[in-house]
């Protein structure tokens, strides 16, 4: 996997000259022009699909006949797998998550979107149309795409009750069958995941004094490592290929571990006893955005995409697929595939209670000072080899 060394976190100065930088960006043209045949995109697993893996799930095809671009898809599998891939260019979109999408604005790898080429701006849901891991000082960055959250994923037939704690996976304990959850639990692979433990942290230390999961003192932030590090002795795998994940409770005898309802989904339509939960002490999750690289190589193709994205039935499908909540309101009615009440199922109630993701920073608004990105991405790594 490409990890991004140089991801580190953004002040507020930076924040305050991109903002001012994006304000006197150039005019874009208001039509789309002739396409190029081709767009690029660099996506989240499982998120463009074109009916290979299912035909009931295909939103490219379509899309490829109305308008001659042919979608090309590249997967990352961590947020700074993406960051790397759109640093090294040559891609035209990204779906990006909130902890990568200030690091790719600040590092002036993506471009303002012009929403008036994007008609169907006006139908995205209001939590999301404006959210500042997209938008700066009035500017958008990208147009959003999905949200949901992290869930709990588990064997039933190891857990008869939906697990209540994070516990069976951070820290060693005797699960419901009466064995050790040691070697039989996984965790993310990625350094967001510190967040997943500053939120476990939140209610089961409040003396820490945590009151968000992406703002951690230097006290804070070594509790949470502590903990991550008690973890690394009872995880088996840590993933970020779903389909190995997959593999891992199929074949692996791994039976509890953070996921995303992607991987429930595919197995519970494999008929594998699997359920998912969001414990007592909440969840992290994500808001993505597809955003337009600064050198799209194909920017009209890439703007149809943007515009397609938004279609109601491809919001829909997706939001059965994956798990999520379509980020057009519209698009939970009248889905066959997502159903009567799929988007209450995936959580459209929850927004509030989710700890979204984003990249942290050295200025914070719940202290003085916290541990920027960059110690999250070397000291993760140092706790995956154990030290």
């Amino acid at each position: 996997m490409t990890r991004i060394g140089t991801a580190m976190g953004i002040g507020v100065a930076a924040w305050v000259a991109l903002a001012a930088g994006a304000a006197r960006a150039a005019d874009a043209a208001t039509e789309i022009g002739p396409g190029e045949g081709l767009v690029d995109i660099v996506a989240w697993p499982g998120y463009i699909e074109r009916g290979e893996s299912d035909p009931n799930y295909d939103w490219v095809r379509g899309f490829e006949k109305a308008t001659s671009c042919q979608v090309r898809v590249k997967v990352a599998g961590t947020s700074d797998e993406m960051v790397a891939l759109m640093n090294e260019g040559g891609f035209d979109l990204a779906t990006v998550s909130g902890d990568a999408s200030l690091r790719l604005i600040a590092g002036k790898r993506v471009q303002p979107i012009d929403v008036s080429r994007v008609p169907k701006w006006n139908t995205i849901d209001e939590r999301l149309r404006s959210a500042p891991w997209h938008t700066l000082d009035g500017v958008h960055y990208g147009v959003p795409y999905q949200w949901g959250s992290n869930v709990l994923m588990y064997n039933t037939e190891v857990f008869p009750k939906p697990p209540r704690s994070w516990k069976v996976i951070f820290e060693e304990t005797v699960l419901p069958d009466g064995k050790s959850n040691a070697g039989r639990v996984q965790a993310f692979d990625g350094p967001i995941y510190i967040a997943d433990g500053a939120l476990y942290l939140m209610s089961h230390r409040p003396e820490l004094g945590i009151s968000d999961p992406y703002e951690l003192s230097e006290a804070q932030y070594k509790a949470v490592l502590d903990l991550l590090r008690g973890q690394r002795k009872i995880v088996s795998r840590y993933w970020h290929d779903p389909f190995i994940q997959i593999d891992d409770f199929t074949n692996e005898g791994v039976v509890a571990s953070s996921s995303w309802p992607f991987m429930v989904n595919i197995l519970q339509r494999q008929g594998k006893p699997i359920a998912s939960t969001i414990p007592d002490e909440g969840a992290t999750g994500w808001a993505d955005t597809t955003m337009l690289h600064v050198d799209a190589p194909h920017p009209n193709c890439a703007y149809r995409w943007l515009q397609h994205s938004l279609d109601p039935k491809l919001q829909g499908d997706l939001a059965a697929w994956f798990g999520s909540v379509p980020v057009v309101p519209a698009a939970c009615e009248g889905n066959a595939l997502l159903g009567e009440d799929g988007c209450k199922r995936n959580g459209f109630e929850n927004f509030e209670k989710i700890r979204f993701w984003r990249t942290p920073t050295s200025r914070c608004a719940s202290q003085g000072a916290c541990v920027p990105y960059y110690r999250w991405v070397t000291d993760y790594i140092a706790v995956l080899g154990g030290r």
